[in-house]
């Protein structure tokens, strides 16, 4: 087996740039939505989480359809890489959501302790997770984003 010892070598592979497209594309979708309902531009966006589409499902879904793709879909690389999906797609759409809810009841009780006594707090983030018509979005995304560029991959 011949090693590839250059790292920046994996930025050559459709495979990469499946997953790292599917992510770019879909938290620019949520920037695009952000702007279009405050009409300012919000850069946090690119690093946010929670919010449709998915990009935790879009880019683990761009890896593993573009590996599926390239290395045929009954790889032990392209079996691993399901895995990896469906666990991310379920933490979206369950633990981390479930993380979000209980954020937003500790901020409603925290505001109404502080409204009634001077206690400092540091609010909780709220949108952590994703429904599942968000983590299918992401799933879409990434598909569709993963298909074209292994599709379009130049030595095919």
């Amino acid at each position: 087996m011949i090693v590839d010892p250059n790292p920046l070598n994996l930025c050559t592979t459709p495979w990469f740039w499946s997953a790292f497209l599917s992510w770019v594309i879909a938290q620019t979708i949520k920037m695009t939505t952000g702007f279009i309902k405050t009409k300012r531009i919000d850069f946090q966006y690119l690093v946010s989480t929670g919010g449709m589409p998915s990009a935790h499902s879009s880019m683990v879904c761009g890896l593993f359809v573009s590996l599926g793709l390239a290395l045929g879909w009954s790889s032990p690389v392209v079996m691993l890489a399901v895995g990896f999906a469906s666990i991310t797609m379920f933490d979206a759409a369950s633990v981390r959501r479930s993380a979000g809810h209980q954020a937003r009841v500790l901020n409603i009780m925290i505001n109404e302790l502080f409204e009634h006594h001077k206690l400092r707090h540091v609010h909780l983030k709220e949108l952590l997770g994703h429904t599942r018509k968000e983590v299918f979005a992401g799933m879409a995304t990434g598909t569709l984003v993963a298909t074209l560029v292994t599709w379009l991959w130049p030595g095919k």
